[in-house]
C-alpha cells in the first residue's frame, strides 16, 4: 500500500484562495496514492498586500509584549487572528453548520491564547514552556480550517494535534523527537484513520513531552514534523509544498538567473539548509535517511512543475557541474582566539567552545591554523558581545600572562558556501572557487571544508557577500 506525506508551508495556507488551491492538490494526491497524510504550518502571509503578518510571529510578539506589561497588544492580536482565520473559513468551507463549528473551535483556541497572555502579563515573564504553548496555536487553527476545506472538495479528512503522538524532549523552543515512542503512537493514532479512508491533517511544528507538555521543534519545524511522521509510518515519499519551484542554485534576490536543481542528495540538501537555504528546516532530512525516503520540494502555486527531488544516493543525483548551489549567511561575526599559549596546550579548544556554549550560542563554522596558535569560529552577530565577555573571563589568567591575546572580532562578515557532491571527486575545485573570488578582488578571511567534502565555506566581508555569491554561482553553469 502506497503512502505519501504532504507538507504545506505558511504561504500555502496563507488565505482562503491558497487553502482552496492546497485542498485541490490534496484531492489529486488522494487519487494517486493509497494513503495520504497532510502536515500543515500556521497561516503565513498571503499574496494580498494588506496582509501584513504571519500568525506565529504575531502570537509570539503578543506574548512577549504581555510579559513586558503591555495589556493592549494581545487583545489586538486576537482580533487580527480572528479576522484572518474566520475570513479563511468563509472562503473555503461550503457547509454553513461546519463553518460555524470550526469558527467556534477557532474562537475557543483564541480565548485560550488571550488567557495565557493575561497570565504572562501578571507574572511579568514568559518562559520557554509558555512560549511553546502559545506558538503552536497557529498550526492548531490552520489544521482545523484545512481539514474543513479538504472535506469541502469531497475528501474525508480529520485534524489531529501532533501533541498526541510526536513525543519529544523537554527542550522547549527546540525539542528533539524521541523516535521510539513517536513511532508507536503515530502508527496507533494515524493508521486506523488511513485504513478507514480518512486523510489526517496533522499540526506541524509542535509535539509534547512524555508527560504531555506541549513543545515546539524550532522555527520552520513543520518540515521536520513531516519527516518525523513519514519515518514513523515508513512512507514512500514526502512532498514539501512551498512558494518556489524547488531548491534553487542560489537566492534569486542575489542571483536573478538562479535555476531549479532537478535532483540533490540528502547530504547536499543538509549542507544547503544548514548554511542558509531557507527552503527546508535543517533537520528535515535526518529522519528520512535511515528509511531511505525521498523528498520532493514543490510549488503550491505552480503544482505542475516537477520541483526538486532529494534522494539518498549520489548515483541518483547526477550533475553537469561540480558545484550545484551557493548559499549565504549574513549578519555573522568571526571570533579569533590566538596567542603563543595555544601551541600544543591540551584543552584550549575545549575551553573555548565550552565558554561559547555557556552563552547558548551556536557555532556556525570553525577554522584552526596549522600552527596551533589560532582558532577562529563564526557565530551570529547578535551573540558577539556575550561571547567575547565569556571568553575573556575564561582566559583571564592566560591573557594577564600574555599567553593568549585579547579576543579579536570581525563583525562585518558573511559566510558563503559552495555545495556539491562533485567537490569530493574533482581535483582543483577549491582553486576554481578562490580564482573566481580573486577575479572580483574579494578577500577570503577564513575557510572550512568538512570531512564529507560536500561543501566549502568561506568568510568574506559583509559588503562583498552578494558579489561573492554571484562569482561562485557562475561555476554552477560549467
Amino acid at each position: 500500500m502506497s503512502l505519501a506525506v504532504l507538507k504545506f508551508g505558511g504561504t500555502s495556507v496563507g488565505d482562503g484562495a491558497a487553502i482552496r488551491q492546497t485542498a485541490q492538490i490534496i484531492r489529486d494526491a488522494v487519487t494517486r496514492w493509497d494513503h495520504v497524510v497532510v502536515v500543515t504550518s500556521a497561516m503565513g502571509k498571503s499574496a494580498d498586500p494588506r496582509d501584513t503578518f504571519k500568525v506565529t510571529d504575531l502570537l509570539l510578539n503578543a506574548a512577549r509584549s504581555a510579559a513586558a506589561g503591555d495589556s493592549e497588544s494581545y487583545p489586538r492580536a486576537r482580533r487580527l487572528l480572528a479576522d484572518k482565520h474566520h475570513a479563511a473559513i468563509e472562503a473555503t468551507i461550503g457547509n454553513a453548520d461546519e463553518r460555524q463549528r470550526i469558527g467556534e473551535e477557532i474562537d475557543q483556541l483564541l480565548s485560550g491564547f488571550e488567557m495565557l497572555c493575561a497570565s504572562v502579563r501578571v507574572l511579568g515573564e514568559v518562559t520557554p514552556r509558555a512560549l511553546d504553548a502559545i506558538a503552536g496555536l497557529g498550526e492548531r487553527m490552520a489544521a482545523r480550517i484545512l481539514a474543513g476545506a479538504i472535506r469541502s472538495v469531497g475528501v474525508m479528512a480529520e485534524p489531529l494535534d501532533a501533541t498526541e503522538f510526536i513525543i519529544t524532549t523537554d527542550r522547549y523552543q527546540s525539542a528533539t523527537p524521541l523516535m521510539g515512542p513517536t513511532r508507536e503512537r503515530t502508527i496507533a493514532r494515524l493508521m486506523p484513520l488511513l485504513q478507514a479512508g480518512v486523510t489526517p491533517v496533522v499540526t506541524g511544528f509542535i509535539g509534547a513531552t512524555l508527560s504531555g507538555v506541549p513543545t515546539t521543534l524550532g522555527r520552520g519545524g513543520s518540515d521536520y514534523s513531516a519527516s518525523i511522521v513519514a519515518a514513523a509510518l515508513n512512507a514512500d515519499e514526502v512532498y514539501n509544498y512551498t512558494d518556489v519551484d524547488g531548491v534553487l542554485t542560489a537566492d534569486p534576490r542575489i542571483v536573478p538567473d538562479a535555476r531549479t536543481i532537478e535532483v540533490l542528495t540528502a547530504q547536499e540538501m543538509s549542507e544547503l539548509a544548514y548554511f542558509g537555504a531557507s527552503v527546508l528546516h535543517p533537520m528535515t532530512i535526518a529522519p528520512l535517511v535511515e528509511r531511505n525516503i525521498p523528498l520532493r520540494v514543490k510549488n503550491t502555486f505552480n503544482p505542475t512543475h516537477p520541483g526538486t527531488l532529494i534522494v539518498h544516493r549520489s548515483d541518483l543525483a547526477p550533475s553537469d557541474s561540480v558545484i550545484k548551489a551557493v548559499t549565504a549567511i549574513k549578519d555573522v561575526s568571526m571570533m579569533t582566539v590566538s596567542g603563543g599559549g595555544l601551541k600544543g596546550v591540551p584543552g584550549i579548544a575545549g575551553r573555548t567552545f565550552m565558554a561559547v556554549a555557556r552563552t547558548n550560542t551556536s557555532v556556525l563554522m570553525i577554522s584552526q591554523a596549522s600552527a596551533e596558535q589560532n582558532i577562529c569560529f563564526v557565530i551570529p552577530k547578535a551573540a558577539a558581545p556575550s561571547v567575547v565577555a565569556e571568553l575573556s573571563a575564561e582566559f583571564r589568567q592566560e591573557m594577564e600572562h600574555g599567553e593568549i591575546n585579547p579576543i579579536e572580532t570581525f563583525d562585518e562578515a558573511s559566510i558563503i558556501t559552495a555545495v556539491g557532491m562533485g567537490i569530493s571527486e574533482t581535483p582543483g575545485v577549491s582553486g576554481r572557487v578562490f580564482s573566481a573570488l580573486g577575479a572580483q578582488k574579494i578577500n577570503v578571511f577564513a575557510i572550512a571544508q568538512g570531512s564529507s567534502e560536500c561543501a566549502i565555506s568561506m568568510i568574506v566581508a559583509a559588503d562583498r557577500c552578494d558579489e561573492a555569491v554571484r562569482a561562485v554561482h557562475a561555476l554552477t553553469k560549467r
